[in-house]
């Protein structure tokens, strides 16, 4: 029988991990605002350069700032194919909790695809494919800056404790010690998270999973100690926590049950084996829905040893999260154009992976 208690810890382990990595990346995001403007118009491979580094941030900030550059027309249409090729949305979170190792070289293939896509792309299309729009939408959001790292800082807050960072803080440390707990006393859900990256390490202990679980938890709390109160308020408890903690837990909870409950009464992998092109073909398909979940159905198939890398890459390069939503809601005609180019790019990527046996 299939242990919800196991799913859940395991849910929960990969939820935090996810929210402080998404924590970590929106406080770089406040902290950068405004840097990448500096002469944009004026080069296209600055465009490209710019919308695949934007794109290969995890999460979905960097498409959104991309979409806002492309509406204004300071960026070109391959550099938006670019961006969508190279994001892979909140599940980016996920493959570096699971396999950290396999998730960078995710993102190494992904960056020289993702400018090589644009590329071509802009070499046939020369317009941007959505009505010239003023300032309607592009706006740098500006707040109190938040604090760096001072020590000064610190003893402020830690003096100074508001609700919200007292409750913030106080989980964290509560999650970890049952963590930690759970580990020395069980064997714990983080050992079996391990247990995943050793499939896709060939078998040896992969430390490094531990070890970038616990760094991404310190640096997230060191961030909760030294933003100010409106960074907690606005951007972790208002845009994190509310729009994503609930739908992470859900998507990450049934997905994992979903594949327990295949793997315990199907021998998926053989299944999936001699299937591999119609798997191919449902995660280009699924990759096309503007959605942060769905592709979690991959990641941990791949995580499990169950489907090759070649399919993973293949969804990657099609799915972006909700990074393409703001497109869509500007224009269905541009929506379909760029997902219709990478759902082709990951088709043709996938065909040649499986062909070369990855």
């Amino acid at each position: 029988m299939v242990s919800i208690v196991e799913v859940t810890k395991q849910t929960l382990i990969i939820t935090l991990f996810v929210m402080s990595m998404m924590l970590i990346i929106e406080y770089l995001n406040v902290f950068t605002k405004g840097l990448w403007s500096k002469g944009l118009e004026k080069s296209k491979w600055k465009q490209l350069l710019l919308g695949t580094s934007l794109g290969i941030i995890p999460g979905c900030l960097g498409a959104y700032t991309s979409v806002s550059i492309y509406v204004h027309d300071l960026m070109s249409t391959g550099s938006i194919v670019a961006t969508m090729i190279a994001t892979s949305g909140d599940e980016a979170f996920a493959m570096f909790s699971l396999f950290p190792e396999k998730a960078l070289i995710l993102n190494l293939i992904l960056f020289p695809v993702a400018i090589i896509s644009g590329f071509i792309v802009d070499r046939f299309i020369k317009k941007n494919l959505i009505p010239h729009v003023t300032n309607k939408h592009f706006h740098v959001h500006q707040i109190p800056e938040c604090t760096g790292f001072e020590p000064k800082t610190i003893k402020q807050q830690l003096t100074h404790f508001t609700p919200t960072r007292a409750l913030l803080l106080v989980s964290v440390l509560f999650f970890v010690t049952f963590f930690i707990l759970d580990e020395q006393l069980t064997g714990g859900s983080l050992h079996q998270l391990v247990h995943i990256g050793k499939q896709q390490s060939g078998g040896e202990d992969p430390i490094w999973i531990k070890i970038t679980f616990y760094i991404v938890i310190g640096l997230s709390t060191l961030v909760l100690l030294i933003v100010n109160d409106h960074f907690l308020e606005k951007h972790l408890w208002g845009h994190i926590i509310k729009k994503h903690f609930l739908k992470i837990f859900l998507w990450t909870f049934f997905t994992l049950l979903f594949i327990a409950v295949l793997m315990k009464y199907f021998d998926l992998s053989q299944l999936v084996h001699h299937n591999l092109i119609w798997v191919l073909i449902a995660a280009v398909l699924i990759g096309f829905i503007p959605e942060s979940g769905p592709h979690l159905v991959f990641v941990f198939l791949f995580a499990n040893g169950t489907i090759p890398f070649s399919i993973l890459i293949a969804s990657s390069i099609v799915q972006d999260g909700h990074g393409s939503l703001p497109l869509l809601a500007e224009s269905r005609k541009a929506f379909f154009i760029v997902k219709g180019i990478n759902m082709l790019v990951g088709f043709i990527i996938g065909i040649a992976g499986l062909a070369l046996g990855i």
